[in-house]
């Protein structure tokens, strides 16, 4: 989709459009930019950039709060039609789907033709506009739809992957990040065909296995299937702060929520996470992860003691911008194994189903952790 959650704001505020929208953190604040429209993109405002910057670049903007329940909703309709078309959709996230068009040829036409009915749809169903890429594999078509936004479409026949690929940049490539061009540029590649003239033992022997997975998708080889129910690899959450975080006792606070929220979203989905990654991003942006990896708990007092130790660790003594907490390595529950006899741990297995019917019922904070309720003055 297309700037997606302005893109939905424009349309249902005849007014918004045409003007630069950004959604994201108050302009006031410390966060991000979920999402720019293209009038904004045009004064540099980009989705993941820092609030504050993007206030710099376009003071005059509107910025909207995030409502992600709407967008959401949209999202379902979405993906709605795209199922009428294939059984096989793998979404990617809210805004962003594979789709396999192999055998519907009867049903929709050509591929190409498909496709253009499917954008069709979505703008006559929805109000908005879509970008695709149609290719022989995921990777590939994942690129052309990037190329020719908004309301693009970008065919790329079989057997002219490599050329198509040629010209672009590495950083178009899954995995070459802002380090890894840097180091392709020592080497005198800044382009896809550049790097399809090194051989793949070359690239192996410089970047092990990702040098091979690098080497194939310069030429455009990816055999990964649609899947259409890719399980979750991660549930996490963080926060990031108004002013920059001094405080341990508040850090650690905001990691016991954290870790709720995350062992709740967990027994909603029915996993269990046997990896708990500590997230800290410092005042200078620098970000750090910690992990540790033990049984597979869905236990929001599990999941903040192994966090809380891995922030132990660290024993933090600069401001702390941004703390998260996630869990991966995820698989059903109840595959783990607790505490053999473990009153304590049984009982909080059981509690924890019903601290989420609760708070179905009456809402968020209706019951907690003894240790987030706001503190006091403790009478003589």
């Amino acid at each position: 989709m297309d700037a997606f959650y302005a893109s939905v704001e424009q349309r249902d505020r005849p007014e918004l459009r045409g003007l630069p929208v950004i959604v994201g953190a108050s302009p006031g604040g410390r966060g991000v930019v979920s999402t720019a429209s293209y009038e904004a993109r045009r004064f540099g405002v980009r989705s993941a950039m820092p609030i504050s910057r993007a206030v710099r670049l376009c003071p005059h903007g509107v910025y909207l709060p995030v409502d992600m329940d709407k967008y959401q909703r949209v999202s379902v309709e979405i993906m709605a039609i795209l199922g009428d078309f294939s059984p096989l959709v793998e979404p990617v996230s809210v805004d962003e789907a594979f789709l396999d068009l192999s055998g519907t040829t009867a049903l929709f036409g050509p591929p190409d033709e498909a496709v253009r009915r499917i954008k069709t749809r979505i703008r006559a169903d929805t109000g908005l506009t879509a970008s695709a890429g149609l290719a022989a594999n995921k990777f590939v078509a994942k690129v052309a739809s990037d190329l020719r936004k908004p309301d693009g479409l970008v065919i790329v026949p079989p057997g002219a992957e490599a050329g198509f690929l040629a010209p672009l940049p590495v950083e178009r490539l899954w995995g070459v990040g802002k380090v890894l061009a840097e180091t392709l540029a020592t080497m005198g590649i800044a382009t896809i065909g550049q790097l399809q003239g090194i051989p793949a033992a070359t690239l192996a022997r410089r970047f092990g296995e990702h040098g091979r997975q690098l080497h194939d998708l310069a030429f455009g080889r990816d055999d990964r299937p649609v899947e259409p129910s890719t399980p979750a690899k991660s549930i996490g959450a963080e926060t990031t702060f108004g002013v920059d975080c001094r405080d341990p006792e508040r850090l650690r606070r905001t990691l016991r929520r954290h870790a709720e929220r995350v062992a709740r979203q967990l027994r909603e989905e029915h996993l269990a996470g046997a990896r708990v990654t500590l997230k800290l991003r410092y005042a200078d942006f620098r970000t750090l992860t910690r992990s540790h990896t033990g049984d597979p708990t869905q236990d929001g007092l599990d999941l903040y003691r192994r966090a809380l130790t891995l922030l132990d660790r660290e024993a933090v003594s600069e401001p702390v911008r941004l703390i998260g907490l996630s869990a991966s390595s995820l698989g059903p529950a109840g595959q783990g194994q607790l505490p053999l006899l473990d009153p304590i741990a049984l009982r909080r297995e059981r509690l924890g189903p019903v601290l989420d019917r609760l708070t179905a019922r009456f809402g968020e904070g209706t019951l907690g952790p003894a240790s987030l309720l706001p503190r006091k003055p403790r009478a003589d």
